[in-house]
């Protein structure tokens, strides 16, 4: 006959299995069936407590991945793994001056008073915490008073002697293969850490270990990214002003007014004249750029009666598009409602467009600009007959630089910034910009307007 017991205990084994981990089990008599019962019974809490060690590591690390503050991800381990373990103060310390100081970032205790808070330092070399970074392993200390007795010279033992506690244990912050600082979990009571779940610890401090070091990564990405732009900034302004003065000095000589040049002379400045104009053309887009980056993108919005804009616009782009024997045609309905815009920046948008569609379409074929009023907005789009754009391609379309395999159809120079630009204009006016195209068939770029006032920022 099969002792009863067995059934309970596979039954119980099939509950933890599903996540019930206290289930009733029976463990007399003390025969070899009763002791299994007895290391099952033991089994049951010693899996709750790793699977709840477990979800609130989980929980530390999506916290940190949603990239919330250091302070906000330390209140929260402060506050939500105590069930796991013990201790009455939490400590975190980096390590700063080229790894020669350690200076206290953060601290929580439960002492009445802190003696070591936020700001306080001390230096590295002979210290303790000098050996912890050295071995890259945690430090239990279970009688601190015994401790401070041996190194009366360790003024931070003193002072966290001074605050109540009595035991501690020191974790290495370690991220990328580099020690970064330390994390101390401190006890009031002495002996706290003797039977210490270490590798809990370590796992805990190795998840903080990676916001310090992403939020550092960051803050230096910021920084380099700033720098750019300054840089950007200034080297298109100064570049500007002398190709300007060189554009100038053409614009005299082509008109005889400092002499007569021969023919060959006057063919040698019209195509000096039309690399200024194309050096201008990407230095006003690096300006762009740089104001785009540096959130100095600034709008004047005003209204706009658009019928008259996009005839503007058509009449100005369609000599361009006649040069290549390309026909540009407006289609505009007939409710266009009056825009508030800034008319320059759009006007960028549109020309981008326009020229865009003319450098890739082959000659004999159409460009049609059209506009329409949507509910809240109006859509302007440029359609073509040109080379079309492959699909893998489409989403660096409006990076910078984000050119595609298709080439100008007779060799026209292109920066890769316009459609960029061209996005960040739209978007500061709260619209929305987007393409369709097919191979060999064409592209159509569309975007939008909302018939509301535009921040004058850009933002």
């Amino acid at each position: 006959m099969v002792d009863p017991r067995i059934r309970q205990y596979r039954e119980a084994a099939l509950a933890m299995k599903n996540g019930q981990f206290r289930v009733p089990i029976p463990i007399k008599p003390d025969d070899e069936v009763g002791l299994l019962g007895q290391a099952l019974a033991e089994l049951g809490p010693s899996l709750q407590a790793r699977f709840e060690e477990i979800n609130t590591l989980c929980t530390i690390t999506e916290k940190i991945n949603h990239g919330l503050i250091l302070d906000e991800v330390l209140n929260y381990v402060y506050d939500s793994v105590r069930p796991l373990v013990p201790y009455d103060r939490i400590g975190f310390s980096l390590l700063e001056d080229g790894g020669k100081i350690v200076r206290a970032r953060w601290a929580r205790s439960e002492a009445p008073e802190m003696k070591i808070t936020s700001g306080y330092e001390a230096p590295l070399e002979g210290s303790s915490l000098q050996r912890v970074m050295e071995t890259e392993r945690p430090r239990i200390l279970n009688d601190l008073e015994a401790y401070l007795g041996e190194h009366p010279q360790s003024e931070s033992t003193r002072k966290i002697v001074e605050e109540g506690m009595r035991s501690s244990l020191t974790c290495p912050l370690i991220a990328m293969g580099k020690s970064i600082g330390f994390m101390f979990f401190s006890s009031m009571k002495p002996d706290t850490y003797r039977e210490a779940h270490v590798e809990l610890f370590m796992q805990i401090a190795g998840q903080l270990a990676l916001i310090v070091e992403k939020g550092r990564l960051y803050q230096q990405l910021v920084e380099l990214n700033e720098t750019k732009n300054k840089f950007l900034g200034i080297a298109a302004h100064d570049l500007r002003s002398p190709i300007a003065v060189i554009k100038s000095y053409l614009a005299l000589l082509l008109r005889d007014f400092l002499g007569e040049i021969s023919k060959e002379q006057r063919e040698v400045m019209k195509s000096m004249n039309s690399a200024c104009e194309t050096m201008l053309a990407l230095i006003d887009d690096l300006l762009d750029v740089s104001a785009i980056e540096s959130g100095r993108l600034d709008l004047r919005p005003q209204e706009v009666d658009l019928v008259e804009y996009l005839r503007a616009c058509h009449a100005s782009n369609s000599l361009l598009a006649r040069a290549k024997s390309i026909e540009l045609q407006l289609d505009l309905a007939p409710d266009l409602p009056r825009v508030v815009m800034d008319p320059h920046r759009v006007n960028q948008v549109v020309n981008n467009l326009i020229t865009n569609a003319i450098k890739f379409s082959h000659p004999d074929t159409a460009i049609v600009m059209r506009a329409r009023a949507l509910s809240g907005e109006v859509e302007i789009s440029v359609s073509d007959q040109g080379q079309g754009i492959p699909e893998e391609e489409i989403p660096r379309l409006f990076t910078a630089f984000g050119r595609g395999s298709m080439r100008p159809t007779a060799g026209e120079k292109s920066t890769g910034l316009g459609l960029a630009i061209a996005k960040r204009m739209v978007e500061a006016h709260g619209g929305r910009i987007a393409v369709q195209s097919k191979v060999g068939q064409g592209s159509i770029f569309t975007f939008t307007l909302p018939l509301k006032t535009p921040p004058r920022n850009g933002q």
